[in-house]
């Protein structure tokens, strides 16, 4: 029997700066450490991670083709590429597998222009809000969708 596929895990620009960054919305703890969380809560539910960041849209469209073919579902927090990428947006629809739009502060509760999401109209659902946890949810949405399917 072989392994099941991992869940990937994707994250858009700037979040490479987490535990620095405007601590006061998004909390003190690392990428690194949001990574080494994941990892755990992903081998609990019998699942592997594979952890990116990139600042660079066309690398996560990329990533998101690759996940399409390797993976079994997709966690992404877009970052800013969440409110004005058609490119993530169509790749999303294109790989046919659950992903789940995750973000640690609540986009709706912020900022009027982060209140439309591109990626959260092709993903299977959103998560956000609850700090380093939404990641953690995310896993495990990511996890449930992924058996079904």
């Amino acid at each position: 029997m072989s392994a099941p596929k991992p869940i990937y895990v994707l994250n858009g620009p700037n979040l490479n700066l987490l535990g620095t960054r405007e601590p006061e919305i998004y909390g003190r703890a690392s990428l690194a450490d949001i990574e080494q969380a994941c990892v755990a809560r992903a081998g609990q539910l019998g699942r592997s991670i594979v952890f990116r960041q990139s600042n660079v849209e066309g690398e996560l469209v990329n990533w998101l083709q690759e996940a399409g073919e390797k993976a079994c579902a997709v966690v992404l927090n877009a970052g800013g590429y969440t409110h004005t990428s058609v490119a993530l947006h169509d790749a999303i629809l294109a790989i046919g597998l659950p992903v789940i739009e995750t973000h640690i502060s609540n986009p709706a509760a912020r900022e009027e222009f982060r209140h439309v999401s591109l990626v959260g109209k092709a993903a299977k659902g959103v998560i956000a809000g609850f700090g380093a946890t939404s990641y953690l949810l995310a896993i495990e949405a990511a996890h449930l969708h992924a058996q079904e399917s």
